[in-house]
């Protein structure tokens, strides 16, 4: 940071990533404040800024890997409170390209718990260090600054307070006005990507009891062709959570028939089957979620100092692939490593922009895969999506394809390592010969894990 004043920093927004930010900069600051519009409830209730909080979260091996190195011992007091362990590769049903993904043994050791429980358990960790504070029920209003505006030097609240600050991060979420603010500083707004999913989802929870042949999670993604989608993960509690998915089409009804009936309706049916005569556990919940967004701060030649933006602020993902926690959590990371840097924010946009990249890039080739999806398809992403699906069809049977596949969709491994001379041997090798075989793994066989 070009100031060697570290007295005091304020976090705007206590969901997971403000918590995360809160943590880094605890080590870096005499006190952080987090100034948050909600009251916060206890561990394991929802919180009512967050609505989306009553729907399946996934959480990445990135992710809970650096959630780990953030606050140690957060696995341990996950699964102590209910949280479900499992290899989510040899544990879980991965539907893609008309097959499973063979199961095989990983290192992929996954937990699954409700987003309260999470972010309750994590807020419960932050807010017991001594320099963390927290102002509940308080809403931003503006950025205060000095210098002729080339310094942010606090935040002004909607009750008229001020807090005066050395470092402020904007960690508001996907409808955050930092952008605005930016602007009535005298500064340019960011370049703006999105990409129009028209996705809805509906979901309910069941009992669980031996559903899924022992499997602990089921993820069946949408088709071009039918546009719907589903994924069913344990969590704590003794119970599933079950997301219905749809792009462009109406949504899963609310009805518990009618949910369902939707399931029916998926590429594969074993969602469908488990929850035929599982006994559901209170009411459905619905969203919404138009687009996903990505705002280039890094691209911006004049930023103020004392001011950063973070989490689903800079990028809001498409919520069907669980990926915005687990970026947070590698973003805090980043910004541990940026404070040490002589300019903070370039050192921290540059970073996040690299981590931001391979989830973004993941997300949106597969979105551009529906026709309805508005955007440029470029031969790259063309040809990038078929040879995914010969990938995919060739896991079916291939233990390290899949495996290479799971380490990409954890952001363990960039996307180009899929291409390696190795792996596209085996993808043609097995595209080839099973082709002309004609064997298929049936759908009954490809529940048993090996």
């Amino acid at each position: 940071m070009k100031e060697v004043n570290r007295k005091s920093a304020i976090v705007i927004g206590g969901s997971i990533g403000g918590l995360l930010a809160a943590r880094v900069l605890a080590d870096h600051f005499d006190r952080v404040t987090i100034v948050e519009r909600d009251r916060l409830p206890g561990v394991g209730e929802q919180r009512r800024g967050v609505p989306q909080g009553r729907h399946t979260h996934g959480l990445l091996a990135s992710g809970a890997a650096a959630m780990e190195r953030l606050l140690p011992g957060l696995r341990g007091e996950l699964l102590d409170a209910g949280a479900v362990p499992g290899d989510i590769v040899n544990q879980g049903l991965w539907f893609h390209a008309g097959g499973f993904l063979r199961q095989v043994p990983s290192e992929l050791n996954g937990l699954l718990q409700s987003r309260p429980l999470l972010e309750g358990i994590i807020r419960q960790r932050v807010l017991a260090l001594d320099r963390v504070h927290v102002l509940e029920e308080c809403e931003a209003a503006g950025l205060m600054a000095g210098c002729g505006g080339r310094r942010v030097t606090g935040l002004r609240l909607k009750d008229g307070r001020a807090l005066e600050a050395d470092l402020v991060v904007n960690a508001t979420g996907r409808g955050s006005h930092g952008a605005d603010w930016l602007e009535e500083l005298g500064y340019g707004q960011p370049g703006v990507e999105r990409l129009e999913v028209a996705l809805a989802y509906t979901t309910r929870l069941f009992r669980r009891c031996g559903e899924l042949s022992g499997n602990i999670a089921a993820i069946v993604p949408p088709t071009p062709s039918g546009k719907r989608g589903g994924v069913m993960l344990a969590q704590e509690g003794g119970r599933w959570t079950v997301t219905l998915i749809s792009h462009f089409v109406p949504a899963a009804p609310m009805d518990l028939e009618g949910f369902r009936g939707f399931a029916r309706l998926l590429p594969s049916p074993c969602i469908h089957e488990a929850i035929r005569t599982a006994e559901p556990a209170g009411e459905a919940q619905s969203a919404r979620f138009p687009a996903s967004v990505r705002l280039r701060y890094e691209r911006l030649k004049r930023f103020p100092e004392g001011y950063l933006v973070f989490g689903d602020a800079i990028c809001s993902f498409n919520p069907i692939y669980g990926q915005g926690m687990s970026v947070a959590a590698l973003e805090a990371v980043a910004l541990d490593h940026a404070l040490g840097a002589p300019d903070v924010a370039a050192a921290f946009f540059r970073e996040a922009a690299r981590i931001v990249d391979i989830p973004w890039s993941i997300a949106a080739g597969n979105d551009l895969r529906m026709p309805e999806a508005a955007g440029a398809r470029p031969a790259s992403v063309r040809w990038i999506n078929w040879y995914i699906e010969k990938l995919h069809r060739a896991a079916h049977r291939d233990a390290e394809l899949s495996l290479a596949f799971h380490r990409v969709g954890n952001l363990l491994a960039p996307p180009p390592s899929l291409m390696h001379p190795r792996l596209l041997w085996r993808v043609l090798r097995e595209n080839v010969m099973g082709r002309r075989s004609g064997c298929a793994v049936p759908l009954d066989r490809q529940y048993q894990r090996t």
